[in-house]
């Protein structure tokens, strides 16, 4: 692979228990790309941020000095595209994997109410739940997106990662790429899809500009 290619990994969830551990290091996808000889960074997100903005200012520390491809999952999606609108000379690329899904009515009031539930503001349950594609996000930023952008769908979808978020994605950002979906890693179904994933990042992380 030429250069030593150092990937950040997002990981998903919004104000819950999850963390790099069960979302990338459980399912096997740490090991697996660093078999395939990438560097990588899984740190844990902003335990109840506030706002996007905050889980970005925490993993901007984080970051090494050149820039990075970011692989970000579900709600993880929102942190890395707004890394990458803040930072533009720090991320060369993104993956959006299983993108969390805006607008879906049942998933939206129920998030809402665990949100409360745990200590959230009414204003910051609604900052961290609105989006047009995806939360925290507007169509304008991601049409204003240069940089490479992977697009890979829940497959199959389910009321929290709808097709429809990553159709819209693809047709929005100005140089994607779709991806062949997989179950999301936390899912028990994901574990035969893991070697596809891990080809998929692979291919698209190494390709000529």
């Amino acid at each position: 692979m030429g250069n030593v290619t150092t990937l950040l990994l997002v990981h998903g969830g919004l104000w819950d228990d999850m963390n790099a551990e069960r979302f990338w290091h459980e399912p096997g996808i740490v090991a697996g790309l660093e078999e395939r000889g990438f560097t990588l960074l899984a740190p844990d997100r902003l335990p109840r941020a506030r706002s996007w903005l905050a889980e970005v200012e925490h993993l901007v520390p984080l970051l090494p000095p050149g820039p990075v491809c970011v692989v970000a999952g579900s709600n993880g999606c929102s942190v890395a595209v707004r890394l990458a609108l803040t930072c533009p000379d720090r991320v060369d690329r993104l993956v959006l994997a299983w993108p969390a899904t805006v607008g879906e009515p049942v998933v939206d009031v129920r998030t809402r109410r665990e949100l409360t539930e745990l200590g959230a503001s009414p204003r910051i349950a609604k900052d961290l739940l609105s989006g047009e594609v995806l939360r925290g996000v507007t169509e304008g930023e991601l049409t204003g997106m240069k940089l490479p952008v992977g697009v890979l769908p829940s497959t199959p979808e389910n009321p929290v990662h709808r097709r429809r978020t990553s159709v819209a994605l693809c047709s929005l950002l100005p140089h994607p790429s779709e991806l062949p979906g997989t179950p999301e890693p936390v899912r028990r179904d994901f574990r035969p899809y893991l070697g596809s994933f891990l080809t998929s990042v692979t291919s698209f992380v190494s390709e000529v500009p």
